[in-house]
């Protein structure tokens, strides 16, 4: 039995507790928060579990094997160094720091101790991505092409990063996952609608050795949407979130330039208009799954499929799209070194 402690008890944290806690391989012993009025939530929710008012004493507890955080940002790394240096296993909600810098140290830490350090990419576990990459990989899909993403929303402001630290962070893991490449350069624009706060518009291009992606970010949006486009050389898919039933559909369309050798400034372009279809994807809670696979990955000594390198990875381009914007959307290199 893996016993788990979970920092932070705000937004996010209350979602963390109700899927471990759900969990028959796993027992929730202790949360802490930095407010009273939330840790009474828990105690009458959950009146087995016991309550912390700050950190130091959960990350301490022996009877805790692993610690889940889910804080704002910048305390990412002293929490989750706090919790490898107890010899605790590791789930940080994302991003996994604020700097490469950091995250570098922690990955340091845990495989020199020998823990799982795991980060919150949720979406990676759901059903839909999971099909995503499944379709992607198939040779009908052909040769990657593009990827092309809007996910916009009304709030929530967060205090400490910007709008793509916020919501790219997301299509930069789903784009780590399914395209098996590191980015070779990035472009970022943006702008702060209100004075002194973080950009909370955005949109970000990243380059592949052989294919481009686009997303576009924003709190201020009236309406909500999670649209993406990923398309290949035999066939386009569609990822929908919103969507509340036929999240993924696969069209059978494609182009292709026909040539002569004896007549080559004829060149025509075909296009091809198959079917579409919707497969049927798993309707699992993607936390539920992201939690087991934590608590597998620790019973089995494996690195989880949000590994802490991933993790590095996201921050490194998120690190050149900062440096992009500060630069009016001049490309800036990825640096993973």
């Amino acid at each position: 039995m893996i016993r788990i402690g979970i920092v932070g008890y705000g937004y996010w944290g209350p979602n963390l507790v109700r899927n471990f806690f759900a969990l028959s391989e796993c027992d929730v012993v202790a949360v802490s928060d930095l407010d009273s009025a939330r840790l009474s939530l828990v105690s009458r929710q959950y009146p087995s579990i016991r309550t912390f008012l700050g950190s130091t004493e959960l990350i301490g507890n022996l009877a805790i094997d692993a610690v889940v955080i889910a804080t704002p940002v910048h305390t990412h790394f002293d929490l989750a160094m706090s919790a490898l240096k107890a010899g605790k296993h590791v789930l940080v909600e994302k991003p996994i720091t604020s700097s490469s810098e950091q995250a570098k140290r922690l990955i340091q830490e845990a495989e020199k101790r020998g823990l799982v350090l795991m980060v919150d990419h949720t979406f990676l576990y759901t059903g839909a991505v999971q099909k995503l990459k499944e379709e992607v990989q198939k040779k009908t899909f052909g040769d990657l092409l593009y990827y092309d993403s809007t996910r916009v929303s009304f709030g929530l402001y967060q205090p400490d990063v910007n709008v793509l630290w916020d919501l790219a962070v997301h299509d930069l893991s789903i784009m780590s996952h399914i395209v098996g490449a590191v980015p070779r350069e990035v472009s970022a624009t943006g702008r702060a609608s209100m004075p002194g706060q973080p950009e909370d518009a955005a949109y970000l291009t990243v380059y592949f050795d052989t294919s481009i992606a686009h997303v576009n970010v924003n709190w201020l949006s009236p309406v909500k949407a999670r649209r993406t486009v990923v398309g290949g050389t035999g066939r386009m898919i569609v990822y929908d979130d919103v969507e509340p039933s036929e999240k993924i559909k696969v069209y059978d369309k494609s182009v292709s330039l026909g040539t002569k050798p004896d007549d080559v400034h004829k060149n025509l372009v075909s296009y091809r208009i198959g079917n579409m279809e919707s497969p049927r994807i798993s309707d699992t809670e993607a936390l539920f799954s992201e939690a087991t696979h934590f608590i597998d990955c620790i019973q089995r000594g494996t690195s989880p499929l949000s590994s802490g390198a991933q993790g590095l990875e996201v921050v490194s381009v998120l690190e050149a799209a900062n440096r992009s914007l500060s630069d009016r959307g001049a490309p800036h290199l990825v640096n993973l070194e």
